[in-house]
């Protein structure tokens, strides 16, 4: 287990963010929504047990599907509030758009220290004193400012609409509170689910990849500066357009959001999911940054990325539909029969990830958390 690997299965078998599953006990909200189809049959189509990216569910009455996804953006509002707000909104509508929906409504809630305190924002705000220089003191009231005007720009930008919300300035933590959920219409004959389906699928990625949003790697000590990820406006809009022009040839087999950990951990939840294993060439993912490493390139969580799984025949009619939108695409993959993720670049191996790495290993994860 090297250091790239020994990053990621900490992220993917470990950390909350991939393991929510293992943490909340969906046995209440599946006893609940078991209901559903008595009262609204049909109702629900994806919900909280799936663990996909987002919900998916019909408002009896109407026709068609609703997709809904919420997503917190907490912590990076700490140091960078405009982008951490403006990615926690954007990666919100990134996870509608890869269930197969276009994202049409927003509610934020915002909660914070009371308006006259002061804040430090910068990379010293979790410590409460600056002792790099380069942060800014300013009111409780600035920031909060600053963070709406992140999650306005993304909406402005997406043509997404906010539509309510919630406030407050009762919170006495560091750390504020940014939460959006973002509501779309399924676009789709039916949800794109994140389970792989089939081996020899290729892997289509659309975006560009840069060596921001690093802290996954900077928390396993492989690089010597975070990077929170920097929100991409004019490139979120272009992604999504290309998605879901790919959307429209009916092609897609499965299809992921690229937030945190990166193509590593979309990859290797799609594979794990599907019961199969994939195959990567890092090599071939598009890049914005000269000297980017392999590492970077597999783990980094730069924004506006997705990847797509289409069957060998449909590769050139679903590349041509993205490349209709954007020339940032590129086959980087393929899904085999595999029990594990093999990563490489130039045909050299950075990373093997197992779909059930062995007890020790887990517990060699566990006392590391």
């Amino acid at each position: 287990m090297n250091k790239i690997e020994h990053a990621l299965m900490h992220g993917l078998f470990v950390h909350l963010h991939h393991n929510i599953d293992k943490v909340i006990d969906f046995k209440g909200f599946q006893e609940l929504n078991r209901e559903v189809d008595r009262v609204w049959k049909g109702a629900l189509a994806i919900g909280p047990e799936a663990n996909d990216d987002a919900a998916v569910f019909q408002i009896p009455g109407l026709d068609g599907y609703v997709v809904g996804k919420m997503e917190s953006h907490c912590s990076p509002c700490v140091p960078r509030p405009y982008d951490a707000a403006a990615t926690g909104a954007g990666g919100a509508m990134r996870d509608v758009v890869a269930m197969g929906g276009r994202p049409v409504f927003l509610l934020d809630f915002i909660g914070t220290r009371p308006l006259e305190q002061e804040v430090i924002v910068g990379p010293c705000g979790f410590k409460g004193r600056c002792d790099c220089g380069r942060c800014r003191v300013m009111t409780s009231r600035d920031r909060l400012n600053i963070m709406i005007k992140g999650v306005r720009d993304m909406c402005a930008k997406m043509d997404v609409y906010v539509v309510g919300g919630g406030f407050s300035t009762s919170f006495s933590d560091i750390v504020p509170a940014v939460v959006v959920a973002v509501i779309g219409k399924l676009t789709t004959e039916k949800p794109l689910t994140k389970p792989a389906k089939n081996a020899g699928d290729k892997i289509i990625m659309i975006g560009v990849t840069g060596n921001d949003g690093n802290d996954t790697l900077y928390r396993a000590g492989l690089v010597e500066e975070m990077r929170p990820a920097l929100a991409l406006f004019d490139e979120e809009k272009v992604a999504m357009d290309a998605a879901l022009a790919a959307f429209e040839t009916g092609r897609i087999n499965a299809c992921s959001d690229l937030g945190a950990a990166g193509i590593g951990a979309a990859v290797c939840e799609s594979a794990r999911y599907g019961s199969l294993g994939a195959r990567i060439d890092l090599s071939r993912v598009p890049v914005s940054v000269p000297d980017i490493t392999p590492q970077e390139i597999l783990i980094c969580e730069t924004q506006a990325r997705y990847v797509m799984q289409v069957s060998p025949e449909s590769v050139d009619e679903v590349v041509s539909a993205i490349q209709s939108k954007t020339p940032h695409v590129a086959v980087i993959g393929e899904i085999t029969n595999e029990d594990k993720e093999v990563f490489e670049y130039d045909g050299k191996p950075i990373a093997e990830i197992p779909n059930a790495p062995s007890e020790e290993i887990l517990e060699i994860l566990r006392r590391e958390a």
